[in-house]
This record gives C-alpha cells, sequence and structure tokens, in this order.
C-alpha cells in the first residue's frame, strides 16, 4: 500500500509539472513573398542594388483576407495554449518606436536601419516567427486555400517546423473557413515540432552568436595577460572560461579568434534567469551585458560597448563605452 501511495504521488507530481510546462511564445507574420507579389512592400537602394521589403502596416491595412487567415492561425494556437504575440499590436508598438526612433542619428549622421521582421523580433522578443504564405485558388464557383507554415526560430532564424497543405474544394466564400479546415488536420504535428523545439531550448539552451571584438586604439588586446582567482592566463582564454562557466552544459563554440577578436557560435544561454526573486527571460543582450560587467571588475577593469545584431547575436566591443 505505502508503494503504491508513493507511485501515485509520483505520477501526480509528473502530472502537475507536464500541465505547467512551458510553451514557446509565438507570433503569425504573412511571408515575404505574400507581402511583395501582392504590392505590400518598400523598396530602397542599397549601394545601387534595389531591396524590396515586406510593409506589415500597408497589409493589415488593405487585405482583409490575410489578415483573417492571421487571425484564424493564432486562433488556432491560442487554443493549443501557446502565448501569443499579435502582429497588429506589435506594429503600433513600433510606430510608436519609430517616432521617438527618427531623431536619433549616429555620428555619421546616418539613421537607425533595420528590416521590418528584425524589428519585429526585437519588439516581441517571441519565441518562434510561424511564416505564412496562402494563396486562394478558384475553380468555378469553388474555392480552396494552400498554404505553406513555417515555424523559424526567431534567434537564429532556423526553421524547426513546417507544414504545406491544399484544402478540400469549396463554395463557401469565407477565406476564414477555408483556412480553418485547410490547416486543422495539419497543427498537431506542427504544434508537436514547434514543442519538442521549445523543450530542447528549455534542456540545453537558446543558440545565439557572440562576437568579442576590440575598438581602435584599445589599450588593451586578448593575448594580454591578467592574473585572474590566482592564476596568469591571457584575457581571450579567460573570456573563453567564463563563457563555459556561463553557457548550458558549457556548450558552445569558438569558430575563429585572434588577439583582436573571438567569434563564438552555437551559444546555448539559459532561457531564464533569477533577478529579485523572480524568474525572468533570458536574452542575448541580457547575456552579454553579464560579460560586459565580468570585464569591468578587477583584475580587468575594462571598458566596453554591447552591440546588438538582430535578436540572436551580440558584439562585445572592448576599449570603450
Amino acid at each position: 500500500m505505502k508503494k503504491l501511495l508513493m507511485l501515485s504521488s509520483a505520477l501526480l507530481l509528473a502530472a502537475g509539472v507536464f500541465a505547467q510546462a512551458k510553451k514557446p511564445t509565438i507570433m503569425v507574420v504573412p511571408s515575404d513573398r505574400y507581402c511583395i507579389e501582392n504590392g505590400y512592400k518598400t523598396t530602397f537602394d542599397n549601394q545601387g542594388t534595389i531591396v524590396e521589403l515586406p510593409d506589415y502596416k500597408k497589409l493589415l491595412q488593405n487585405d482583409a483576407d490575410m489578415r483573417l487567415a492571421i487571425s484564424k492561425i493564432s486562433g488556432i494556437m491560442s487554443d493549443r495554449e501557446f502565448p501569443l504575440k499579435d502582429l497588429e499590436q506589435e506594429m503600433r508598438n513600433m510606430s510608436n518606436e519609430a517616432a521617438e526612433s527618427s531623431v536619433l542619428t549616429g555620428a555619421s549622421g546616418g539613421g537607425i536601419v533595420e528590416s521590418p521582421i528584425d524589428a519585429l523580433k526585437r519588439t516581441a522578443k517571441a519565441d518562434i516567427i510561424m511564416d505564412l504564405d496562402v494563396s486562394l485558388e478558384k475553380n468555378g464557383p469553388k474555392n480552396r486555400v494552400r498554404f505553406i507554415l513555417n515555424g523559424l526560430d526567431a534567434y537564429t532564424s532556423k526553421n524547426v517546423a513546417s507544414s504545406t497543405g491544399v484544402g478540400e474544394p469549396s463554395t463557401s466564400s469565407s477565406v476564414g473557413i477555408l483556412i480553418e479546415e485547410a490547416v486543422l488536420s495539419h497543427m498537431d504535428e506542427f504544434c508537436g515540432r514547434l514543442q519538442a523545439h521549445f523543450d530542447d531550448m528549455f534542456k540545453n539552451g537558446r543558440e545565439v552568436k557572440i562576437m568579442v571584438k576590440l575598438f581602435d586604439g584599445s589599450e588593451v588586446n586578448l593575448n594580454e595577460e591578467f592574473d585572474y582567482n590566482g592564476n596568469t592566463d591571457e584575457l581571450g582564454i579567460l573570456i573563453e572560461d567564463w563563457m563555459a562557466d556561463n553557457t548550458v552544459g558549457g556548450r558552445y563554440s569558438l569558430t575563429d579568434g585572434t588577439e583582436n577578436f573571438q567569434r563564438y557560435e552555437q551559444v546555448r544561454i539559459p532561457l531564464y534567469y533569477e533577478r529579485n526573486g523572480r524568474e525572468r527571460a533570458m536574452d542575448t543582450r541580457t547575456y552579454v551585458n553579464n560579460l560586459k560587467s565580468f570585464l569591468a571588475k578587477p583584475p580587468f577593469n575594462l571598458e566596453s560597448k554591447v552591440y546588438m545584431r538582430g535578436l540572436g547575436e551580440a558584439w562585445l566591443i572592448i576599449g570603450e563605452k
């Protein structure tokens, strides 16, 4: 009887842990192809090359079908208890931020340049971007929907789940219903892949890239030796030791390095950290700021600056703030 009670307690505990398992935060975004092909785009000249970028705001204001499709996919994910970031709300947040950023310029007089999807990733900080491509095919009185849905890790842009399908022909004029019918039969497997990817991140850490660089005129380089905790080592080696101590399972890859830079890839940072007794989400900026704080203390006493290159890559530049 005692063993049965212990087994029952263990099963209940396991069920409770499973029920409380964290799910990735997602945001549904129309694909670049859909936006550009349907005229929801902006263009600019990048040193003689014309670059086309999606214009999400224009799409949301003019394309009722895609707006409804995004709403339906979001609803399906919400039913499966995935936390959502709303594209339209995030676009409002970006507009407010853009108004403030418009007065900011760099030392050379240039403004802040960022692609729409990078800006969305930075603002929303969703774990997964659900990239949705939809086309409506007409055959007489009947319509059917063809869709491509890709789940992209917001930090690495790696495709971690995908699903494609074609709905059954229908006389329904509602694109929302057609989307719902076409997608529903594919979503269990898709959501399973998303959750498996997030579970791997929860266990093994989120993958990011880190670059350590030096400002021109820096008084130190990565070969300079410091006495740290009774041992004398080069700065580059001590930084690598810090990476080993502060990654999940010591997982990272130093892919290249000289006395002037180190490039780290496949850096696995924890998803969460505790501050003032509260659990907070860890991101690349927070992680690299911790390295910055480490180098600001004795025996290094080094000033450095954190420069973000998208959501999943950061540079720590040593030599000045």
